[in-house]
């Protein structure tokens, strides 16, 4: 292996995202690290392990000690074949949260859902940033309420809905496809008003994807970064417990952080997590090694 086999191009810099209250998230050291807080009954990694808003708050305080760039909460699960719920139900899952951590942290929250409706009373409450898995697709309001509230977004790929996104993972070119539509939603919520600089994108790794495919976009993640700075989910998922035979939740943990590396060489700028404090030591670790001097 030659000397320069684990370095990133970082010759590029890379402007951070404005945040409400004057704020701002800086991408000086990539990946970010975002941390999972799923207030539902059924989500596909934790179960409803956080459904209890106050276990869902005392998490989320933990993921930020722990050293969290970003928590992301959200009220409605995306795993496949999950069934949509009502604004009012998602609202009452995700505000006492979002108040809750804002209380006692000014670290970025993320709302990940998408409804307008919940993302516009989610800022109110003190979320920073919109994480939208269908590219604002589901919902006609939603690229005219980021825009309005001048929030970072995050555009994620998504086939058809979560509760038939795996009946058609058939591409003929995977990777063009998936930026093709990238463009396409980029284009459109700047269309809609959204800042460019404020818009990041996600490769939906297990939305409407194969085993083979999602390897191959950890694979090929960095030509993802010609379109926006990317985001990477791949924690605790399928193909992880196919590839070393591991059931789901912590057990998957070594393998996440491998879908971590693959991420960090690929240049990301976040990684959206479960186990947030042992990718937080991995990650300094591997900023560590890439800035050792060549000899």
């Amino acid at each position: 292996m030659g000397a320069t086999a684990l370095k990133r191009d970082l010759s590029q810099p890379r402007p951070g995202l404005r945040l409400p209250r004057g704020r701002s998230l800086s991408f000086d050291a990539t990946p970010l690290v975002m941390g999972i807080v799923n207030v539902t009954p059924d989500s596909f990694s934790d179960g409803s392990v956080h459904f209890d808003r106050e276990v869902a708050i005392a998490a989320a305080l933990q993921m930020i000690a722990d050293g969290a760039d970003i928590v992301d909460v959200g009220g409605e699960s995306t795993r496949p074949d999950a069934q949509p719920v009502p604004a009012d139900v998602e609202l009452d899952r995700v505000l006492p949260v979002i108040r809750g951590i804002r209380r006692q942290s000014d670290v970025a929250i993320s709302i990940d859902t998408m409804k307008a409706s919940v993302a516009s009373e989610a800022i109110a409450a003190g979320a920073d940033i919109v994480n939208e898995v269908s590219a604002l697709r589901m919902d006609p309001h939603m690229a005219e309420t980021v825009a309005k509230h001048g929030v970072p977004v995050v555009l994620m790929h998504m086939r058809g809905e979560p509760r038939t996104m795996q009946q058609n993972t058939d591409y003929e070119d995977l990777l063009g496809e998936i930026m093709q539509h990238l463009r396409e939603r980029k284009s459109f919520a700047e269309g809609a008003g959204v800042d460019a600089r404020q818009i990041l994108i996600d490769p939906g790794i297990g939305f409407g994807k194969s085993f083979d495919q999602n390897l191959e976009i950890l694979h090929r993640a960095a030509e993802l970064s010609s379109i926006a700075p990317v985001v990477i989910g791949a924690s605790r998922k399928a193909f992880l417990g196919n590839i070393t035979g591991q059931p789901g939740g912590a057990s998957r943990m070594a393998g996440s952080l491998a879908a971590v590396a693959a991420a960090a060489l690929a240049g990301a700028a976040m990684v959206r997590v479960h186990d947030v404090r042992p990718t937080v030591d991995f990650l300094r670790v591997f900023r560590a090694i890439e800035a050792a001097p060549a000899r």
